[in-house]
């Protein structure tokens, strides 16, 4: 029978069917729900404005909701599936990311209910999300090593748990907030780094980290189905926070913290950009009557202002799908080359 290896374990197709079932039953969850949602949503006026349409429409909003309830749902199933397999204990790296995920997940409700213009300050998210750190810190308190491409395991000392881990989760869960706004924007970003990072995990055997990855996939693949152009629902900080926590757990307990750095290069950039102006600056672009949209500014302060610009020049008008799939381009070669590096092999 054919099996991997795993943690000194042998698991067998068995297991890896489980896997896909538990991924099916996140993406079913998350479909259903989030269709239920948006109607939901729109009778209570939990909305908001398509600002890249020149109509700009009211779309239901915190559609991360459904992610998270989905993914939950994946993630119970198999844990309850693989405790045949496994004994409990080994589960509790993954009930530790559920509690990271969740803490982050209302971080988003609370922004997303007092709204983007008047809800928390940017120093009160980079504060809350300091406690959505600590499941994860608990668990890694004797762990010192990360590995590093190219270069292997690298000892740390406790630099790794109580400062490389929660600066990693506060990082990502707030710099995957930062490059959003655009239909299918921040859900496709999602599903691209997480599956390069499943990919990943696979190849290095391990398995929790590629049970969060590849579940959370499910679900933002669903999700993806209704906030693809032109949206029916929005994501909210709900979702954002949520994912950006979750691919931050899924690097460190799949010891792939600096490829997460690198898959994480465009948000670098757009915390870069708009820097110059400390922040006061808006991804939205300016939208013409026909729908297509020009630079915002003078000068570029956000990625996405970036792919503008350039389509602009490649193809004379732009609109809100191209910029998505722009920027889904970029992370995908960035992915392509990290995966053709070996860097990651162990």
């Amino acid at each position: 029978m054919k099996s991997f290896i795993c943690v000194g374990k042998t698991y067998s197709d068995e297991m890896e069917m489980s896997l896909l079932f538990c991924t099916l039953v996140s993406l079913v969850a998350t479909w259903a729900t989030t269709r239920k949602w948006i109607r939901i949503a729109q009778e209570a006026e939990i909305t908001g404005l398509d600002m890249n349409k020149p109509e700009q429409q009211k779309v239901s909003e915190m559609g991360g909701v459904c992610v998270v309830f989905g993914f939950t749902l994946g993630i119970l199933a198999y844990i309850g599936l693989h405790t045949i397999y496994q004994p409990a204990s080994t589960h509790t790296p993954i009930f530790a990311a559920l509690c990271t995920v969740f803490m982050a997940c209302f971080i988003g409700v609370v922004d997303d209910i007092l709204g983007w213009k008047s809800g928390l300050k940017q120093w009160h998210k980079l504060l809350l999300t300091i406690f959505v750190a600590i499941p994860i810190v608990v668990i890694n308190v004797n762990q010192t090593t990360m590995n590093l491409p190219f270069v292997g395991c690298t000892n740390c000392g406790i630099l790794y748990p109580l400062l490389i881990v929660p600066i990693g989760i506060i990082g990502a869960s707030n710099a995957y907030n930062m490059l959003a706004g655009y239909n299918g924007l921040e859900a496709g970003m999602g599903v691209i780094i997480l599956s390069t990072l499943g990919y990943i995990g696979t190849a290095n055997g391990r398995t929790n980290a590629v049970a969060l990855a590849v579940i959370m996939t499910g679900s933002l693949m669903a999700f993806l189905y209704f906030n693809w152009y032109p949206a029916r629902i929005f994501p909210g900080d709900t979702m954002t926070y949520s994912v950006g926590a979750l691919i931050s757990c899924v690097a460190i307990l799949g010891g792939m913290e600096m490829i997460a750095v690198i898959l994480f290069l465009p948000y670098a950039i757009d915390f870069i950009l708009p820097l110059r102006m400390r922040f006061d600056v808006e991804a939205f672009a300016k939208v013409n009557e026909d729908g297509s949209l020009d630079q915002p500014y003078d000068k570029i302060y956000d990625i996405t202002h970036l792919a503008i610009a350039a389509l602009n020049r490649l193809n004379g008008k732009v609109y809100e799908k191209d910029v998505v799939v722009f920027i889904y381009a970029i992370e995908v070669v960035i992915s392509i080359v990290v995966l053709l590096s070996g860097g990651y092999l162990e």
